[in-house]
């Protein structure tokens, strides 16, 4: 594919990381609108979603650079390339840092924990689709050797930046995988919205969708990925990011079907207590 969107002499625009910051820009956009739909200030959620985005990059680039102490200081510009480096180690220590960034900022600012989740459900499913196009782009995640599958569903790369950034195999037939996850999540984004429209929405619906919708699209999605760097577990059955998706499930469930309070008509009306 094409890991290098536009270069312009020595500059150089990743794919990955420009389709990312559109997936972001685009995120906020909708988070203006949801944060209204539950009663949140959109200022609160413009400020969480940044404060997490910049807690992502700081915390998985730092890891990098900590891993790599050694060689970056026999080669210093290699620090230039840090950024350019794709992982899912750094992916999952960026997206951890990003969840406290965010219970860091409703504890500080006294939201209320649900409406918060709810108003982030959607442009979350947002951004992830346009990372995960990104990364189909850039060749990072990739999926597992399609040989055995259709060529139809086979995507090839070539260019050694894919294997330089992200360790992606070149000249192989993968499954596209991350074009899956993003239709998957752009589907799970018109869900959540469409639910604003629905009679009997209490606070914490939206949430629950989503963990239900996200944990079930990463489970079945990782069947298909390479699970090199992802941890694999028990015997090889299962990866790090199945055993997250399953509790994402669960976590939805039971905040769905559980925990869903019974006593109020709507999210809006709710009183629920401070994290």
């Amino acid at each position: 594919m094409h890991p290098v969107l536009v270069q312009f002499g020595s500059l150089v625009i990743p794919s990955y990381g420009a389709i990312a910051a559109l997936g972001v820009l685009l995120a906020l956009a909708l988070a203006q609108f949801t944060s209204k739909k539950v009663g949140l200030d959109p200022r609160h959620a413009w400020n969480m979603l940044v404060l997490a985005v910049f807690a992502d990059i700081a915390a998985s680039r730092l890891t990098l650079i900590v891993l790599n102490l050694s060689d970056l200081r026999r080669h210093p510009t290699w620090l230039l390339s840090v950024a350019m480096v794709h992982h899912p180690l750094l992916a999952a220590i960026g997206i951890l840092a990003g969840v406290l960034a965010i219970l860091f900022y409703v504890r500080w600012a006294r939201l209320l924990l649900r409406a918060v989740a709810d108003c982030l459900a959607a442009p979350v499913a947002l951004g992830y689709a346009f990372e995960q196009f990104g990364a189909l782009l850039a060749g990072s995640d990739f999926g597992r050797d399609s040989e055995s599958a259709s060529r139809l569903v086979a995507i090839t790369y070539t260019s050694p930046l894919a294997a330089q950034w992200s360790g992606t195999p070149l000249g192989v037939p993968l499954y596209p995988v991350q074009g899956y996850a993003a239709a998957g999540s752009l589907v799970l984004a018109a869900l959540l919205l469409a639910c604003f429209r629905t009679r009997g929405r209490l606070s914490g619906d939206l949430a629950g969708i989503w963990l239900l919708g996200a944990g079930v699209l990463l489970f079945l999605t990782e069947l298909l990925r390479d699970w090199e760097g992802r941890g694999v577990l028990l015997g090889g059955s299962v990866d790090a990011p199945q055993l997250v998706g399953l509790g994402l499930v669960l976590a939805g469930g039971l905040l769905l079907f559980h925990w869903r309070p019974r006593n109020f008509p709507n999210d809006a009306a709710q009183k629920e207590m401070h994290v």
